[in-house]
């Protein structure tokens, strides 16, 4: 009937302008994706991303400079 077990800590999320988030991609608390980055189909952001950059992967790494 309820679980009362504590909710995990919480922090937002930034995404800039023109960002595109490929489909199932997962974007973690407290990151922020800057102005034009591309974000693989699947990827899991675990760091900021910075702008104009292509991220894929599990954990997502920078694989290309826009």
């Amino acid at each position: 009937m309820g679980d009362h077990s504590p909710r995990p800590p919480t922090a937002p999320f930034a995404i800039g302008d023109d960002v595109f988030v490929g489909m199932e991609a997962m974007i973690l608390k407290g990151v922020t994706i800057g102005e034009g980055a591309v974000v693989g189909a699947g990827a899991v952001v675990t760091q900021d991303a910075p702008p104009r950059t292509v991220g894929a992967g599990n954990p997502a790494q920078v694989m290309r400079e826009l």
